[in-house]
């Protein structure tokens, strides 16, 4: 199994990216599905999660509003849209899938994802 994330990039603040996730391997339709990031020197931490069929969405608060995930099952890919990016969203940004259908954990902690993408660098200028 595979996650492949891409999208980073170097952005002014304000600005805007689109993050893919591409999974090969497995298909990942019937579970939920997140991104987190890691700044320099932080631990790793949630940013969104997304419904096995895209109904329901969770977000951090610190991106809240700004930010949408969303996923296209068909093509076995999930999303993570950035708008009015700030300086403090700059992190490397990863995303991660579970095992399997059911965790102990709450989706938005990290040890409830199994799998996890090489990550991609979002950088924004002030």
């Amino acid at each position: 199994v595979q996650l492949q994330a891409s999208g980073g990039g170097l952005v002014q603040t304000g600005g805007s990216l689109r993050l893919s996730c591409a999974a090969s391997g497995r298909t990942f339709s019937g579970v939920t599905l997140a991104w987190f990031r890691q700044a320099s020197g932080k631990e790793r931490e949630f940013v969104a999660h997304i419904s096995w069929n895209g109904a329901d969405q969770y977000y951090s608060a610190s991106v809240k509003g700004r930010f949408t995930i969303s996923r296209d099952n068909a093509k076995n890919t999930w999303y993570l849209e950035m708008n009015s990016l700030k300086p403090e969203d700059t992190a490397i940004y990863f995303c991660a899938a579970p095992s399997g259908y059911g965790s102990y954990y709450s989706a938005s902690e990290v040890r409830a994802y199994d799998y996890w993408g090489q990550g991609t660098l979002v950088t924004v200028s002030s």
